[in-house]
């Protein structure tokens, strides 16, 4: 008779490691595959001007995508620890920019992220639902002030609704969230390998084939694309080399963002089986299956699509309007239930992760110190609780949508006003600081290896230092051009990071940990 597998439970800090190789590759995997790969080419598209750009912007995204995720390997196998790179950022520099990057990621990154999600798959599941609407209201909306307002339509009450679901189910312990984690995954894996199939195999089209590749890399009706400080010139990827480099640079937000959340698993490094092992492991293997699935959607789409027709998708909806181009109206009804499936396993792998970095400031005395705690699932049950709820806020609030003179943007069936969604401001805020999290992070390799010559390395970062400073350079021009040509989108990041200092210090002054108390002590030999 087979006797059933042993749980190990981590003495120190009460957790089960019950993430095996398999369940991590799926938490990194998972986490990726949202709704941006089915949606953000047509805006990629637009800045580049070429399906060969588009293709190449997927393949630069990949590369700086799977070279972070080899460089954190060595951090992780050296640190296999909850909260991950809060505590590579702590171990490398101080406890300040730890809670910087915890601030920022509770305050928008993880939380944004899971608003946009949740909306996203009620967004899609009102495709195949109609009383699912952003307009169909429950409370309508009432105005905050001339650019924000609060609602609650259904669309929205959905939204909370999974949010609530998958935040109660991973309270109830590791194994029934990592179950539902492999098992969504999985599926949507399997739906974006269907997509390649049919584009590329089956819903092919010789004319569009030849017209998009006929001169694959030159712009065709790109994007302007105007800075912010009038002493730069308006630019476009036909403008010569320097309007290339923007253009690639600006269409890397789109991209990047939908290959984010790799990272993921370092934060549940203290549920990991073999951690030094299999956490370096499941990065290389879940960022190389993500990114090579993402090229080649590129190339589907390429095959299924003239450039005009990604580039002015109906809502961006590129992935749509390729099943449309292949099957008629039964098209958007597929790719619907696709990107149902694909934002609830999303989601559940967001939620996840997200409350192990609220568990690890706690623990530092930088949170409040009842979300350090486990409940008697093993898992950081009220941690889960405070990340649902500000993110589940994050749903409610409406941006006031208006014209280029200012005027309210109207609904020309209805007539009434019509609103966007907080987070998607926040998170476009937050690119430029989720990105300089990135790069100091992998500049902490160099700076811990001064620092601790001697620490247990399991994992050594491939091609170091060459690679990691060819990442820290690439990712720097990126930020540049950010700050350059959207300084709007940029500024905002920037400032919820300073505001992180001050709360920073009150914390400390109103009795959280100081960087000599125990919860301090360092990680690394």
């Amino acid at each position: 008779m087979t006797q059933p597998a042993v749980l190990v439970e981590d003495k120190s800090t009460g957790f089960l490691r019950e993430l095996g190789l398999l369940d991590s590759t799926m938490i990194v995997a998972g986490s990726m595959i949202g709704s941006g790969i089915f949606i953000v080419s047509a805006d990629i598209a637009r800045q580049v001007g070429s399906a060969g750009g588009l293709i190449l912007t997927w393949v630069i995204t990949g590369l700086l995508t799977i070279t972070a995720a080899l460089s954190y390997g060595e951090l992780a196998a050296m640190m296999p620890t909850a909260g991950g790179q809060y505590v590579y950022l702590r171990e490398a520099y101080s406890p300040l920019w730890g809670f910087l990057y915890g601030w920022t990621l509770f305050l928008v990154i993880q939380s944004g992220t899971i608003a946009a999600v949740a909306v996203g798959f009620a967004r899609y599941l009102g495709v195949l639902v109609p009383w699912i609407s952003p307009t169909n209201w429950i409370v309508r909306p009432f105005n905050l002030s001339s650019g924000y307002a609060l609602s609650l339509s259904t669309q929205q009450l959905v939204g909370v609704l999974m949010i609530s679901l998958l935040t109660f189910i991973n309270t109830r312990g590791l194994k029934l969230g990592k179950m539902i984690q492999n098992v969504f995954t999985s599926a949507k894996t399997l739906s974006l390998l269907l997509l390649i199939v049919l584009g590329v195999l089956v819903g092919r089209n010789a004319e569009v084939i030849a017209l998009n590749f006929a001169a694959p890399f030159t712009p065709r009706d790109p994007a302007t694309i105007t800075p912010d400080f009038s002493f730069l010139p308006a630019v476009s990827a036909a403008s010569g080399f320097f309007g290339l480099i923007v253009a690639f640079s600006v269409a890397q937000v789109g991209s990047l963002f939908s290959a984010d959340a790799w990272n993921n698993i370092t934060f549940t490094a203290g549920e990991v089986k073999e951690p030094r092992r299999n956490i370096p492991l499941s990065l290389a293997l879940g960022t190389g299956l993500v990114m090579t699935l993402y090229i080649l959607a590129s190339v589907a789409y390429c095959s299924v699509l003239p450039l005009a027709a990604i580039q002015h998708a109906p809502d961006d909806r590129v992935a749509t309007a390729a099943l449309q181009a292949i099957f008629g109206d039964i098209g958007a009804a597929i790719m619907a239930v696709a990107i149902v499936i694909s934002t609830f396993g999303c989601n559940n792998g967001l939620i996840l992760a997200g409350a192990r970095v609220v568990y690890a400031m706690a623990r530092d005395g930088l949170f409040f110190r009842a979300t350090g705690a486990l409940n008697d699932r093993h898992v950081p049950g009220k941690a889960l609780l405070i990340q649902g709820v500000w993110t589940a806020l994050l749903v409610l609030p409406r941006t006031r949508l208006r014209d280029a003179t200012g005027n309210p943007i109207l609904d020309p069936a209805s007539g009434m006003a019509t609103y966007g969604n907080l987070y998607s401001d926040l998170l476009n805020y937050v690119i430029f600081a989720a990105l300089a999290f990135y790069v100091l992070t992998i500049a902490g390799i160099v700076v811990l290896r001064r620092k601790r010559p001697h620490a247990e390395r399991p994992y050594r970062a491939i091609g170091y230092p060459v690679i990691p400073v060819l990442y820290i350079a690439a990712a720097t021009l990126i930020m540049l051009v950010l700050i350059a040509y959207r300084t709007q989108t940029t500024w905002p990041g920037l400032l919820i990071m300073v505001i992180g200092v001050p709360v920073y210090l009150l914390w400390r002054r109103l009795g959280g940990a100081r960087p000599d108390d125990p919860a301090f002590t360092s990680q690394v030999p």
